[in-house]
C-alpha cells in the first residue's frame, strides 16, 4: 500500500519575506482552484503563477497535497473565527437573538470567496481537507454546546450533543447551498428569518412566543 502524502507544510516562514512568498504561494493556488478547477492545480502551474521557481515552492510545501492542505486551513479558520466571534459577543443573549446572528455569520463564512468554498467542499477529495475542517468543525461545536447548555431550561431538546450535530449541519448546509446555487435567498434578510423561524421551532419549548421577538429583531 503506498505511503500516503505529506500534507504539513515542508517549513513555516519566519521572516517577512518567507510570508510574503507562502502568502503568493497561497493566493496563485487559489486563483488557479477558482478559474480552472482542482484537477488543474499542480505544483509547476502554482510555482509559474506566483511568480517563483518550483525549487522555491518545494521549500515551504514539499507536494500538492500539503499546499491545499495548508489552503483549506486558512480558509476554514477565517469561517471558524467569523462565527466565534457572534458567539462569544453574545453568549448571553437568548435564542430568539443568537440563531438570527449565527444564520448571517454562516452565510458570511460562506461568502468568503464563495467559488473557492465551492471547490474545497466538492472538488478536493476529503482525504485532503479533512483534518482541517474537522478542527475548525469541533471549534464551532464546543462553542454551540456551551452556549445551548447555557440556555438548557429554555430549549426542548434536552440530548445537547445531538442538538448541537443538528443544528450544525442543518445551518451549514442551508447557507451553503443559498450562497453557493441561490444567492439572491441572501440578500434581502428573508433567508436568516426562515431558517431562524424553523430552527426555533425545533428548539424551543414555545415557539409562538419568541416569533414576534424575532420578527421585531429582523425588521431592526
Amino acid at each position: 500500500m503506498p505511503d500516503k502524502p505529506a500534507t504539513k507544510p515542508r517549513k513555516l516562514p519566519r521572516q517577512d519575506r518567507s510570508r510574503v512568498t507562502v502568502d503568493a504561494i497561497l493566493e496563485a493556488t487559489t486563483r488557479i482552484l477558482v478559474e480552472e478547477g482542482y484537477d488543474k492545480a499542480n505544483t509547476n502551474r502554482i510555482a509559474e503563477r506566483a511568480g517563483i521557481s518550483i525549487g522555491s515552492l518545494y521549500q515551504y510545501f514539499p507536494n500538492k497535497e500539503s499546499l491545499l492542505a495548508a489552503l483549506v486551513e486558512q480558509h476554514v479558520t477565517e469561517m471558524a473565527e467569523l462565527i466565534e466571534i457572534k458567539l462569544d459577543r453574545l453568549f448571553d443573549s437568548p435564542l430568539e437573538i443568537v440563531i438570527p446572528e449565527i444564520i448571517k455569520a454562516v452565510v458570511a463564512a460562506h461568502a468568503i470567496n464563495p467559488r473557492l468554498h465551492q471547490v474545497l467542499s466538492e472538488e478536493i477529495p476529503c482525504s485532503e481537507r479533512s483534518p482541517q475542517m474537522q478542527q475548525a468543525d469541533k471549534r464551532i461545536t464546543e462553542l454551540l454546546r456551551t452556549y445551548l447548555d447555557r440556555w438548557r431550561d429554555v430549549i426542548q431538546p434536552q440530548n445537547i450533543d445531538l442538538t448541537v450535530f443538528i443544528l450544525s449541519r442543518t445551518v451549514d448546509a442551508l447557507c451553503h447551498a443559498a450562497v453557493i446555487e441561490y444567492p439572491n435567498f441572501v440578500c434581502d434578510g428573508q433567508f436568516e428569518r426562515e431558517v431562524s423561524n424553523l430552527l426555533l421551532s425545533y428548539l424551543t419549548k414555545n415557539p409562538m412566543e419568541v416569533k414576534p421577538k424575532l420578527d421585531s429583531f429582523l425588521d431592526c
